[in-house]
């Protein structure tokens, strides 16, 4: 641990510090609810972090016709602050500081949408507070990281989700159900890309004029990661970099991973491997824009072993075709956010001869001898194929997956379950491997992991 992060850690609150170093194999020692809400209650959020993707997260969540209500945001950026209120009016509470969001009684649930090295600390202390949490992907910004939010998940009793919004659309779920259904017969690869060729795909946003560490808290913004003097790259551009963020690997391919384990109920890979480099937008960036990765994945109870590989492409100038192909014995299904094909195709049970074959080389006699015991071992109904079925499954035209992935966190929340679609053990299944993915990146390393005890094996 370096100095700084110890540093950190020792001014945490002593709850989360005790919640940080508590075994997850522990039982569940739930802590009461500090507010019951009815079904008929108003729930009431804020938003901790106020960038690009937490006005997306807080728009969805006043999508999800759940009746939540936006009561305040934090945000280091005093810009960001003044554009709340221009937006969702005066009486929102603002402040630079999260845990005056936390000390508030009358908020039931805190939307974290930080840095990735923010992440593990505030929805912690967020647990520890008593608000419910919905945290942005990848849960975590450090594989060794992920358990301790589980055990304070599991102590806190409270409803916690995470932001992979792509799983509650109503393709994903479909694919999952053809998956579960065994319409592919057993499954034995998957494929799946998200390629960019754009500036501010690739993360380059806009900075503000006003940036200076007047107008930005950057201390506090720099956390547990290394003292570096103010620049505002790092902070409206923190994407791009090792100490704040988690590359292509925590943005996008988790989105990927995520899909392939909710379609398939796959516990994680045991192999990692990674090859890539920075192709295109040497920025001053130190992750790459080019990245594929494998994973092995183990023989499970409910499904065969199978390959997954992983690419993203930020210098795509070709055709972009982003999808997710599971491809099994039996067929594929080929899908994405909005739409899903599936491709039956069997192979009869007859192999055949003749063609490109060995067959024509042998001689005269030896070829009536051949087909004479090919007749005899395989009759005519098995020397045909059944005809290949294609089946195509559109969204509805007006679903909204977003608001919908808020709307499991909220009604959880009313329910008073913890029984979210992307619970903490879940995220974290889909956050290590593709953390696991960074690392053998940088180390040029195969990363071995243990999906079930969610752990990272010896060398």
């Amino acid at each position: 641990m370096n100095p700084a992060r110890r540093k950190f850690l020792k001014n945490m609150s002593a709850a989360s510090v005790l919640l940080a170093g508590e075994s997850v194999a522990k039982p569940f020692n739930i802590i009461k609810d500090l507010k019951k809400i009815s079904p008929n209650d108003k729930i009431r959020f804020a938003t901790i972090g106020m960038g690009i993707q937490g006005h997306s997260d807080t728009k969805a969540a006043m999508r999800s016709g759940t009746g939540a209500e936006f009561v305040a945001a934090a945000d280091l950026y005093d810009g960001r602050l003044t554009r709340v209120k221009e937006l969702y009016g005066k009486d929102i509470f603002t402040t630079r500081d999260y845990r005056e969001i936390l000390d508030k009684k009358d908020i039931d649930a805190v939307l974290v949408v930080t840095p990735d090295h923010w992440h593990d600390h505030i929805t912690k202390a967020s647990l520890t507070a008593g608000k419910h949490v919905y945290c942005e992907k990848p849960m975590v910004h450090h594989i060794n990281e992920g358990l301790s939010v589980i055990e304070a998940w599991k102590k806190s009793g409270k409803t916690m989700q995470v932001g992979s919004q792509r799983i509650s659309s109503s393709a994903f779920k479909e694919a999952k159900r053809l998956f579960q259904a065994g319409e592919i017969g057993e499954i034995n690869y998957v494929e799946s890309n998200n390629d960019r060729f754009n500036a501010i795909g690739a993360w380059n946003y806009s900075i503000p004029t006003d940036a200076s560490v007047k107008t930005v808290d950057w201390d506090t913004y720099l956390g547990d990661a290394p003292k570096v003097p103010f620049d505002p790259k790092r902070f409206f551009r923190w994407r791009n970099y090792r100490d704040y963020g988690t590359g292509v690997a925590g943005d996008l391919f988790v989105h990927l991973i995520t899909g392939v384990h909710f379609v398939t109920g796959s516990n994680g890979p045991e192999r990692i491997f990674s090859s890539g480099e920075l192709s295109y937008w040497k920025d001053g960036r130190d992750v790459p824009d080019v990245l594929v990765s494998i994973l092995e994945y183990p023989k499970t109870d409910i499904h065969a072993n199978f390959q997954m590989v992983l690419r993203v492409n930020f210098a795509n100038a070709g055709a972009i075709a982003n999808n997710t192909r599971i491809i099994g014995t039996e067929g594929q299904i080929e899908f994405t956010e909005d739409n899903l094909i599936l491709t039956k195709k069997k192979l009869p049970k007859a192999p055949g001869f003749g063609g490109y074959d060995s067959y024509n080389t042998f001689s005269e006699s030896e070829q009536k001898e051949f087909k004479k015991q090919y007749d005899a071992q395989y009759p005519e109904d098995t020397r045909k194929a059944d005809p290949v079925k294609e089946v195509r499954f559109n969204a509805p035209e007006k679903e909204d997956a977003h608001a919908d992935h808020f709307k499991d966190f909220f009604e959880n929340i009313k329910k008073g379950s913890t029984g979210t679609i992307e619970d903490p053990i879940f995220a974290f299944r889909a956050a290590a491997p593709v953390l696991a993915c960074n690392e053998s990146y940088f180390s040029r390393e195969v990363i071995k992991w243990d999906p079930v005890a969610m752990k990272l094996k010896k060398k």
